[in-house]
């Protein structure tokens, strides 16, 4: 029995389900509605951690070549990973089943901290694992000058 009724019609199955603001929503017009872009740019997971030396992104992406991927700063400290998902080319006497892997272009952004060395990001690809790395910069100590009491 569900305690929390679903705002777009039907109830959910139990308490443990997730609710999902969007599942019943139609997107139409504006950016989302181009075919297949928006399922990559939400499939595109990226993890991003603080060591005491970095920050690290990664980005699993399947199938995509290196070339196709873009990493870039803008603005100063915007991290933008981006690329392009190509279709599967699709011959006359193929007879699909279930088509579930996203294509299309992707990207996602970042705003990252000030105490970063954005002139040494560094990006890595490999197994289908995108590693961008994003040195900090040493946070400068205050000069303390000990100063003589007199008396």
């Amino acid at each position: 029995m569900s305690l929390i009724p679903s705002f777009f019609g039907g109830r959910r199955n139990n308490m443990f389900d997730l609710w999902d603001p969007f599942q019943d929503f139609p997107f139409t017009g504006g950016a989302l509605s181009v075919p297949g872009e928006t399922a990559s740019f939400a499939n595109t997971r990226i993890d991003w951690k603080e060591t005491p030396e970095a920050h690290v992104f990664k980005a699993d992406l399947p199938g995509i070549k290196r070339e196709e991927v873009k990493v870039e700063v803008e603005e100063g400290r915007i991290l933008q990973i981006s690329g392009d998902r190509s279709v599967e080319k699709e011959e006359k006497n193929d007879k699909w089943h279930r088509v579930e892997r996203s294509s299309g272009k992707f990207m996602r952004r970042f705003r990252l901290p000030e105490n970063v060395k954005v002139e040494e990001v560094k990006a890595g690809m490999e197994n289908g694992v995108l590693t961008v790395t994003v040195p900090k910069a040493e946070v400068k100590k205050p000069d303390v000058k000990a100063i003589d009491i007199s008396g």
